[in-house]
């Protein structure tokens, strides 16, 4: 039998995690980490001490969606794994790519012993596509299928636990063989209602055909084939949240972001189409019900098992070269949109995102513009959840694939500093502006002391109106008083300042832009604007 090198169980870890390209572990260690930490400091692996297991997640996650290789976050057992759990979550309904490593009490003391003991696979089942615990004989094994089952459509994270006995004991499954973890180079298939449907002639014959794009397609850089399709067709695009960026929205064929600020325009532009050609969409980022009386393609890598809408026609297969071949394939295209007819939809749709502007006043959309008017073409932004992520959703003009980020699976307030600390750790060179609510701040506010340590020199704009503005609007609009939704105020300038950033309030558009021109590329300490916004507007799109 052939000889391997001997290792520990921790540097058979680390030695996978570096062989599938992965540079970056987020993570708050315990006692169980000692050996894991070891392991990687000597493979030269870049860890990032979070101030919470949870945002040490949440920036993994980031690390996923930008690389399309597995973020790595680690946790000590009993409360550390518990706190990791939301993060796990959300990168499992992000169908984000994720290897979450968590201590575990000795082997030997486990059955019995109850302190800080948490059965992880119980914990971590209903979030995770698979757990695991390791073992000496079976550490190779399992690290080969955690890294598989973690980037296979559609990706997510997996869990294993690490025994306190285990971590550094001798590995007999020490042998280093990286899986394939590319997704995209699978055989195509097309599944129909009927057998002798053709696909290709259906797409071509219709008249309004609208394309709606998602995430898989995102993950699968297929921007330029779904921008040619488009073309041939002469239809519009419209892209789900996640997918900002996958086609450049200053194309004449984009129509807007589905179930962002001024939502139904976009379904009610979508109730023209006459055919949905459905590429890479995901419905878990759906808010509102499908309700659009057009048959619809689906076209991804994975079947339409959700059943969200009915699809007569499956194209089945890479979701790039499922595009690139419907191009080949397609006769001249029967459409009869008119350039003017979507460009007089762009325009509906963007006066229809400043209404409710109050005179005089830091509007939530001033904030925005201003913004984006300030960062430069290439800039990554990252949006919390809360009011002004419908905003960011759909008024910030994405370019490039990837350059927004934000969670709209599961949705977890907090994500966006953690998004922004990895966007600007994987890219040094780019700028980075993160956009959260005062209380998503107050969940994650730490970790702007992590950002001042790494000399990052991100632009954190804080959206301040003193409550949780999207449950309030539900309670105005039963009538009732705002209760339980109401945040107290913070000095964010204070705040900032006391976390090694660079802090500022403003309250007018003069003074925000002021503050924005006087950011420099070379900057390595956050810039935190807290801006005073009137949340009358939100009330007017909402």
């Amino acid at each position: 039998m052939p000889e391997f090198p001997c290792m520990n169980c921790s540097e058979v870890i680390v030695s996978y995690l570096k062989g599938a390209g992965i540079d970056h572990i987020f993570g708050y260690p315990g006692d169980p980490s000692v050996e894991f930490l070891e392991a990687a400091r000597k493979e030269q692996m870049k860890f990032v001490l979070a101030t919470r297991e949870g945002t040490a997640g949440l920036m993994a996650e980031a690390y996923g969606q930008l690389t399309g290789r597995p973020g790595v976050c680690l946790s000590t057992l009993g409360p550390g794994s518990s706190n990791l759990v939301n993060a796990v979550a959300n990168a499992f309904l992000d169908r984000v790519p994720m290897i979450a490593l968590s201590g575990q009490i000795e082997t030997k003391r486990e059955k019995l012993f109850t302190h800080q003991v948490l059965d992880h696979n119980l914990l971590f089942s209903p979030i995770s596509k698979w757990t695991a615990s390791i073992a000496p004989h079976t550490v190779g094994g399992i690290m080969r299928r955690a890294l598989r089952i973690a980037v296979s459509e559609r990706p997510g994270p997996v869990h294993i636990s690490t025994p306190a006995d285990v971590v550094g004991a001798q590995a007999t499954d020490s042998e280093i063989l990286i899986p394939p973890l590319d997704e995209h180079a699978a055989a195509i298939s097309v599944i129909t209602q009927i057998g002798r449907t053709d696909p290709f002639k259906k797409i071509a014959s219709a008249k309004r055909p609208v394309i709606v794009t998602g995430i898989s397609a995102q993950r699968a850089d297929a921007g330029k084939a779904i921008a040619s399709l488009s073309e041939k067709l002469r239809c519009p695009i419209i892209v789900s949240p996640m997918a900002k960026g996958v086609v450049t929205e200053t194309a004449e064929s984009f129509a807007g972001v589905l179930d962002m600020a001024c939502n139904e325009v976009v379904w009610e532009f979508l109730r023209k189409a006459d055919l949905i050609l459905s590429i890479g969409f995901d419905p878990v980022e759906l808010i509102k019900p499908w309700n659009v009386p057009a048959p619809v393609i689906h076209i991804d890598s994975t079947p339409n098992t959700d059943q969200i809408y009915f699809s007569p026609i499956e194209i089945v297969g890479p979701v790039r070269q499922s595009v690139q071949a419907i191009v080949e394939q397609i006769a001249e295209s029967e459409s009869i949109w008119r350039t003017s007819e979507i460009s007089e939809h762009r325009k509906h749709l963007r006066d229809r995102y400043l209404e409710g502007r109050v005179a005089g006043k830091l509007n939530p959309t001033d904030v925005v513009e201003s913004v984006m008017a300030a960062s430069s073409d290439n800039a990554i932004a990252t949006s919390d959840v809360g009011s002004h992520k419908l905003l960011v959703g759909q008024g910030w003009v994405a370019r490039h694939p990837r350059s927004v980020l934000m969670t709209n699976g599961l949705s977890s307030m907090g994500y966006s500093l953690p998004a922004a600390i990895t966007a600007k750790l994987v890219h040094r060179d780019r700028e980075v502006v993160c956009f959260t609510g005062d209380g998503g701040l107050a969940m994650v506010q730490g970790e702007l002391r992590l950002a001042a340590t790494l000399k990052l020199g991100i632009t954190v704009i804080v959206f301040c109106d003193n409550s949780l503005n999207r449950i309030e609007l539900k309670q105005m609009a039963k009538q009732y008083p705002s209760f339980g939704t109401l945040i107290e105020s913070t000095d964010v300038a204070s705040l900032a300042g006391s976390m090694g950033c660079r802090g500022v309030n403003v309250s007018s558009q003069w003074e925000l832009e002021k503050m924005l021109a006087l950011r420099s590329p070379t900057d390595d300490v956050p810039l935190v604007i807290g801006a005073k916004i009137d949340p009358a507007q939100y009330l007017a799109q909402f």
